[in-house]
């Protein structure tokens, strides 16, 4: 049985992200399990769009993790089929 009293239910005794870096990269990393989950289930399209997104918000601050999203788009975009052009 394990002993969730200490508040950190469900991160098996992990500490949390500390500094905004580090929570910044904690939320890309959800993001970016999100869209892959988004683009498996044939909104590819849409995940394209948010990982743009996300890497221009990046570019300039954090580059590293900008990298991600654009490696991401370079996965995705051979799946693609435009809805509607893009802007």
């Amino acid at each position: 049985m394990s002993d969730s009293s200490n508040g950190d239910a469900g991160t098996d005794g992990a500490q949390g992200p500390c500094t905004d870096a580090d929570r910044t990269e904690a939320v890309c990393v959800v993001l970016l399990e999100g869209l892959h989950a988004l683009a498996d289930v044939g909104e590819v399209e849409a995940a394209c769009r948010l990982a743009g997104r996300a890497c221009v918000t990046l570019r300039h601050a954090r580059p590293v993790l900008a990298r991600r999203f654009d490696v991401l788009l370079h996965r995705l975009t051979p799946k693609l089929t435009w809805t509607q052009p893009p802007c």
